[in-house]
């Protein structure tokens, strides 16, 4: 893949949700939310603050992070779905 993403935006591989319950029930992907943790493959430059600077973005790539339900824009590349969101929709970082 070969994405960059410009400013503060981040570039996000969904991860896979169990499609077993903890009671051992399969369930089906029509009634499976979407994932709301993924890892990220690509980072922009950084936010550009009002006096011109650019903070650094805090995530970099290979991070575990958990983002908003609907945040985002969701793009297809070379057969996979990817998600860019700013990095200010991105909660935590997990692991």
């Amino acid at each position: 893949m070969n994405i960059k993403p410009l400013y503060d935006r981040v570039v996000i591989k969904r991860m896979e949700e169990e499609k077993m319950s903890a009671g051992g029930i399969v369930i089906p992907d029509s009634a499976t939310e979407k994932p709301i943790k993924g890892e990220v493959v690509a980072v922009g430059s950084g936010k550009v603050l009002d006096n011109g600077d650019v903070r650094a973005p805090v995530v970099k790539v290979g991070d575990k992070v958990l983002f908003g339900k609907y945040s985002g824009t969701e793009v297809k590349l070379d057969g996979t779905e990817y998600l860019v969101v700013k990095e200010d929709d991105i909660f935590a970082t997990i692991g």
